[in-house]
């Protein structure tokens, strides 16, 4: 009876830690989608900015408009 006890305990912990396994890859694979999303957009703040940067060269930000 001893060691149905210990296989019961044993099945029953081993469930519990599938169920962890899972819901830890389910954890997982979200969190590498949003920092996909994340890197996403960066790039393109970084590519906006570039445009910023290249446009603020070609009009400088301090030069008053023509009809002051």
């Amino acid at each position: 009876m001893e060691h149905e006890d210990r296989f019961v305990d044993i099945e029953i912990k081993l469930g519990h830690m599938e169920d962890l396994v899972d819901s830890l890859n389910t954890t997982v694979y979200q969190q590498a989608r949003r920092i996909d999303q994340l890197e996403a957009m960066v790039n393109k703040l970084g590519e906006h900015l570039r445009t910023l940067r290249e446009a603020g060269q070609q009009n400088p930000p301090n030069e008053r408009p023509p009809h002051y």
